[in-house]
């Protein structure tokens, strides 16, 4: 079998897209310098292709955007899909100890430090119900 970079053999895609969130009445929520909450939600795609896998994560992603009226004060808001910021192919079968994504980047040693996370910083504790 030829091994191509952009096609995954084993038919799966990781793609993490991302959702702004804005207010429907609010005139400023096209102000490119304006800075806002932003989701960045990563998906497990089946897919022949990158062009597929491209399509199927974008279908997710615009499915979570239906406006609806949040906050104590019941106002429309919504989540806005801002496209695919990456798309991997994964190249080994799934399972425990599988690599799904990789990334290569330069960072002074306090940075790299700072970076690394304990287990009780990760989301878990984050939305845990309250009683």
């Amino acid at each position: 079998m030829n091994f191509t970079a952009d096609v995954s053999p084993v038919g799966w895609y990781i793609a993490t897209y991302q959702l702004r969130f804005v207010e429907a009445r609010d005139k400023r929520k096209h102000d490119l310098k304006r800075r806002f909450l932003v989701w960045e939600n990563t998906v497990l795609v089946g897919a022949k292709n990158l062009k597929e896998a491209y399509r199927k994560a974008a279908k997710i992603g615009k499915e979570c955007t239906e406006p609806y009226k949040g906050g104590p004060d019941a106002i429309d808001v919504q989540w806005l899909f801002e496209g695919i910021i990456e798309l991997l192919p994964v190249y080994e079968e799934i399972e425990d100890g599988s690599e799904l994504m990789w990334g290569e980047r330069t960072r002074t040693l306090k940075k790299i430090q700072q970076l690394a996370k304990k287990v009780t910083e990760f989301h878990q504790d984050k939305y845990r119900a309250r009683k």
